[in-house]
């Protein structure tokens, strides 16, 4: 019997949804095929059937990814009825649920420092994604892109860090002073 219409783009989109959710929290090298397989409730046979080669789902999972992250940011901006719409988005991106929410938070922090390592192909994908959320933080915010790239590096290196510190406290403190910094940011 053959499987329903759309039944390949399902399977292959839980395969993308849990490749995200593993390279957010364990990074690229550290995920195996197998891993991910196992994640989206397939064997990891199946793998070949969807992609070429890892680097293919590397890509795909990070565009994924970033559009998940956009669309939740755009969410809780769209949500805001007192405060600036950029505002509740660095609050939202600066907080310690986005922090503590590693498996579903933005892939961008997580993924920065192996990227540089990959292949052309996972490096373009994530060069274009990255520039669609600087285009996304720069409109919302009403500021050129220029402006609206160290904007959202001051707000990916203070959740990195954040991330990275052992010390709760410095941590919290971490994402105050990202917050300040990059509020402050928007209004010189």
């Amino acid at each position: 019997m053959p499987y329903p219409k759309g039944h390949k783009i399902k399977v292959r989109n839980r395969i993308v949804e849990s490749a995200a959710q593993a390279f957010r929290t364990k990074g690229i090298q550290d995920v195996s095929v197998p891993f991910i397989m196992k994640g989206a409730g397939l064997t990891h046979g199946g793998f070949y059937a969807h992609f070429d080669n890892k680097d293919q789902l590397v890509a795909e999972a990070c565009r994924y990814a970033i559009s998940d992250t956009i669309e939740l940011l755009q969410k809780a901006a769209d949500q805001e009825t007192q405060n600036s719409k950029i505002n509740t988005v660095i609050d939202y991106y600066l907080s310690m649920y986005h922090r503590d929410k590693k498996k579903m938070g933005c892939i961008i922090p997580a993924l920065s420092s192996e990227i540089s390592r990959s292949s052309e192909e996972v490096q373009k994908v994530f060069t274009d994604e990255l520039q669609r959320m600087i285009s996304f933080i720069s409109d919302l915010a009403g500021i050129d892109t220029s402006k609206g790239s160290a904007l959202f590096s001051t707000m990916v290196g203070s959740l990195v860090l954040a991330r990275t510190v052992s010390d709760p406290n410095l941590s919290d403190n971490i994402l105050s002073a990202g917050k300040k910094a990059a509020k402050e940011m928007i209004m010189s």
